[in-house]
């Protein structure tokens, strides 16, 4: 995909953050930026907006104004702006789609705290089909230039995690940063065990060796196609969310894969995913699975 980098504003300062890094990435990746923002009549109201066309005008002259705070970082970045009138949902799921990837602000920690654009960001990160990053706004670039680390979850076989770490080891290699690489394991129950299962087990030498070998096995190929990448492989007993989250503080960026759940109220991310959103003070790339 060599689509823009896009990045989904609504004025807030999680969304300015949100614009910053995206345009920084469009940057770093060559690739033009496009400033959107979802528009509906009626939720901007201002004294000089008080009709459609003058509301919408008012709205398209706000979104300029925040893209011309990154082309006077970055005079030599292709910016375009869309106002686009619709529901948000749907309107930030055909941005996402004719993107490289699309960029969203992000608000505070916890779980009784919502994202930038509430329940739909949440469904946007569901349904895109291309990666969303995440952005909150005391994000800082001198992050990116402190030798922190591009943080990646790996989990399952080689192809379950391959879109995240395609992704992470792209990011790095833009960069020049190094990837850690995280699977997370727990003592599977005794009825989970299998004679095939157990004659691997027996094969590698124990659980934490097969661990280790499954992921190593998952990174080969991207370490063969991103030589120069320094990769950190790091196998930990915990929970997938509890460990990616214990080395939250050496990332610049957390790379976590998305298989979306379908429920009778729509789709919805999964743990690990929603755990490393709300937690994790870094960045956070979620990316759908091939």
């Amino acid at each position: 995909m060599t689509g823009p980098i896009t990045a989904g504003v609504d004025g807030t300062d999680e969304s300015l953050a949100a614009l910053a890094w995206a345009a920084r990435e469009a940057v770093r990746r060559d690739r033009p930026l496009r400033v959107v923002h979802a528009w509906k009549h009626g939720l901007h109201p201002a004294p000089e907006a008080a009709d459609r066309d003058a509301q919408r005008a008012w709205v398209a002259e706000a979104v300029e104004r925040a893209a011309a705070t990154v082309t006077e970082r970055h005079p030599g970045l292709a910016v375009t702006t869309d106002v686009l009138e619709g529901h948000p949902v749907e309107t930030l799921l055909a941005a996402a789609a004719d993107a490289e990837l699309l960029v969203l602000g992000s608000r505070g920690h916890g779980p009784v705290v919502g994202f930038l654009l509430g329940s739909v960001g949440q469904q946007v990160i569901a349904e895109a089909a291309r990666p969303v990053v995440l952005v909150r706004a005391g994000d800082k670039p001198s992050a990116e230039v402190a030798g922190h680390e591009i943080v990646v979850g790996q989990q399952g076989d080689p192809d379950d995690s391959a879109a995240a770490l395609r992704f992470a080891f792209a990011t790095a290699a833009a960069r020049g940063a190094s990837v850690r690489v995280v699977r997370a394991w727990q003592l599977p129950p005794v009825f989970a065990y299998s004679p095939g299962s157990l004659r691997l087990l027996d094969e590698a030498g124990g659980l934490e060796p097969f661990e280790k070998k499954a992921l190593d096995d998952a990174v080969r190929p991207w370490r063969e196609r991103f030589p120069d990448v320094h990769v950190v492989e790091h196998v930990e007993m915990g929970s997938a969310g509890q460990v990616l989250l214990s080395v939250a503080g050496r990332a610049q960026l957390m790379v976590v894969g998305r298989r979306a759940h379908r429920t009778a109220v729509g789709a919805r991310i999964g743990s690990v995913a929603h755990g490393v959103l709300h937690h994790a003070g870094c960045p956070v790339a979620v990316v759908p699975h091939d």
